[in-house]
């Protein structure tokens, strides 16, 4: 009995390895396979250099499509002025990014990597993009207005993704109290509530509402 249940499954495997055009897929790249079963596979493949690689974000300056292939990076960012190159289109963007995620497509696993990008008052690093006031300007405004807000994160969310890229590094959350501190205008207010009610930036960027939680914010007030 135990012969032919072995039969049986070795003759299963077959059968779907040709279905499948003759090529095995890794369970990580399969879409129809549990995220869990996906994320197991995937971890019990890597080394422990490619795991310090995926939790890696590199400045853009400091990548090529070739480093990205070799060190498994997971993570690039543009911070302050970090451009392709002076003016750069929005199509010049779309190939810079691409350029680096194929790199990492090309990598032994071909994990894709993550391309984040600061907005903190629009799409500041694109040339021609909208630029809207810093955080502590939307909060000192007469109305305090939610809604304007997520319009703001809406409209700079569509710019974003015309350059190719899918991580908004924005907004910056944090209660402000002391102006010594040299970001103290990428904060909202000093007062706790008003800047819980500004993060409708974020809904505005993703699109979606979170679902009885707000889980950017720890805790509410009042």
């Amino acid at each position: 009995m135990g012969k032919k249940m072995a039969i049986i499954l070795e003759g299963l495997m077959l059968f779907f390895f040709f279905m499948r055009g003759g090529e095995a897929v890794e369970i990580y790249k399969d879409p129809s396979q549990l995220i869990h079963k996906r994320i197991e596979d995937l971890i019990g493949k890597m080394s422990l250099a490619e795991k310090i690689g995926q939790m890696t974000q590199l400045g853009r300056t400091a990548a090529t499509p070739k480093v990205m292939k070799e060190f498994s990076i997971g993570s690039l960012l543009s911070g302050d002025s970090s451009v392709p190159q002076p003016q750069a289109t929005p199509q010049e963007w779309i190939e810079k990014v691409n350029g680096f995620q194929n790199g990492s497509l090309l990598s032994r696993l071909g994990i894709p990597m993550i391309y984040g990008i600061d907005v903190v008052h629009g799409h500041n690093n694109v040339y021609k993009a909208t630029i809207f006031p810093h955080n502590v300007v939307l909060g000192a405004t007469r109305q305090r207005d939610p809604k304007l807000v997520e319009r703001i994160g809406a409209a700079t969310a569509l710019e974003v993704r015309a350059t190719g890229i899918n991580y908004a590094f924005a907004p910056c959350i944090v209660v402000c109290r002391d102006p010594r501190w040299g970001r103290c205008y990428e904060s909202y207010s000093e007062d706790p509530r008003i800047v819980i009610a500004m993060t409708t930036l974020i809904t505005g960027l993703q699109r979606h509402n979170p679902i009885n939680s707000m889980p950017f914010v720890g805790g509410k007030v009042g």
